[in-house]
């Protein structure tokens, strides 16, 4: 029957190909627009994510990696003393204005380090070392910000905060959900650049020792000190992004542009499968009238379905991993995970098995009669 059902399906090519392009652009279209998504959203946490912390400490309160609220530096202490931690580093972050050479200004986030471990400091640098933030007033910035400050070389003077920075080492892809670009230095001179006091500390960045576990260790933190939260990293990436997605339009913008293409794709799929299968009741005649039972012809119509979306999966999931090669930047990030490409294939698969069955009783209604009358 499977080899009917496509022979059947490859000798009509010009509804074979509208069907085939339907396909392929809803498995395009979800997988671009979701990667796109991801992505995107996966930057808020870029920080948390790609930072060496497996335990981050900060305000009762927090929500958001990139807007944190000061605690007193003195509390580290005590999250030292919990058991499990091999060592908590604090860890200031805050938005500045960056005074560029063409006298015009810039937004910033400023991230500091403990100059004593660097713990939490830039990565992926394609310029310099990251200790190199230990020179004088050092700082890093990311090459994909030059525009945005004038096109920095390694020793350009910047003003940060009405005070001197001078560019150490560049990094590549550090880009954050915000506009703003991130700099990178040492905790003590970002304090400085944000007119903070010299301890100010935003928060308590945890490695664990080897054999404890994360969700215990946080528990005996809040434990502890109660005036602090604290989430493993995976808890607390999560927090931030779904603090933007919560607070912005974000998800639904994306959300309702992919559901749109989507439907727009399955329904040129739906309705091609469907008028392939009403042009084709003369055919499903005469295989009733030479023996074939309904069950059989029902196979076959499936069996066409089942096709048309595996090839048309298989396209779309190439074209869409060649969109991706070709077009993530660091700016517009393509992410496609596994369970964005499996479920746009399950769900084109129950589209066309749908659309099989919509014309059930006009192909049950089928009289093997009517081969002979024509």
């Amino acid at each position: 029957m499977w080899a009917i059902a496509i022979k059947t399906l490859v000798a009509d090519r010009g509804k074979l190909l509208t069907a085939l392009v339907g396909v392929v652009f809803s498995i395009v279209l979800v997988n671009v627009q979701g990667g796109l998504f991801v992505g995107l959203i996966r930057k808020a946490g870029m920080l948390v994510d790609c930072g060496e912390a497996d335990i981050w400490v900060g305000h009762r309160n927090i929500h958001n990696a990139d807007l944190p609220r000061d605690i007193p530096y003195r509390w580290i202490h005590r999250v030292r003393a919990v058991p499990g931690v091999r060592r908590a580093e604090p860890y200031l972050i805050g938005v500045t204005d960056m005074t560029l050479p063409s006298g015009a200004f810039e937004w910033v986030v400023v991230v500091g380090v403990e100059q004593s471990s660097l713990m939490g400091n830039a990565w992926n640098l394609v310029e310099g070392r990251p200790e190199d933030i230990l020179q004088t007033d050092g700082i890093i910035v990311d090459v994909c910000e030059n525009r945005k400050l004038e096109y920095p070389r390694i020793g350009s003077l910047l003003e940060l905060g009405g005070r001197r920075a001078r560019v150490v080492a560049k990094s590549e892809g550090i880009m954050g959900f915000l506009i703003m670009p991130y700099v990178f230095t040492t905790r003590q001179r970002a304090a400085a650049y944000l007119r903070r006091p010299p301890d100010a500390c935003s928060y308590f960045l945890v490695e664990l020792e080897p054999g404890y576990s994360a969700e215990t260790v946080c528990a005996e933190i809040r434990h502890r000190v109660p005036e602090l939260a604290a989430y493993t990293r995976q808890q607390y990436s999560r927090i931030t992004i779904d603090y933007w997605m919560k607070r912005t339009g974000l998800g639904i913008s994306f959300g309702a542009a992919t559901l749109l293409g989507l439907l727009v794709g399955l329904i040129m799929v739906a309705q091609t499968l469907y008028a392939s299968v009403l042009d084709r009741l003369a055919e499903f005649g005469t295989l009733k009238a030479i023996g074939a039972s309904e069950r059989q012809v029902y196979v076959i119509v499936f069996a066409q379905a089942i096709s048309m979306a595996l090839a048309g999966a298989i396209i779309g999931l190439l074209l869409a991993g060649a969109i991706q090669r070709l077009f993530s930047t660091p700016y517009a990030p393509i992410i496609i995970p596994a369970w964005v490409s499996l479920g746009s294939c399950a769900l084109v698969l129950g589209i066309c098995l749908l659309a099989s069955l919509l014309p059930y009783w006009r192909i049950r209604k089928v009289d093997p009669l009517m081969v002979l009358q024509g």
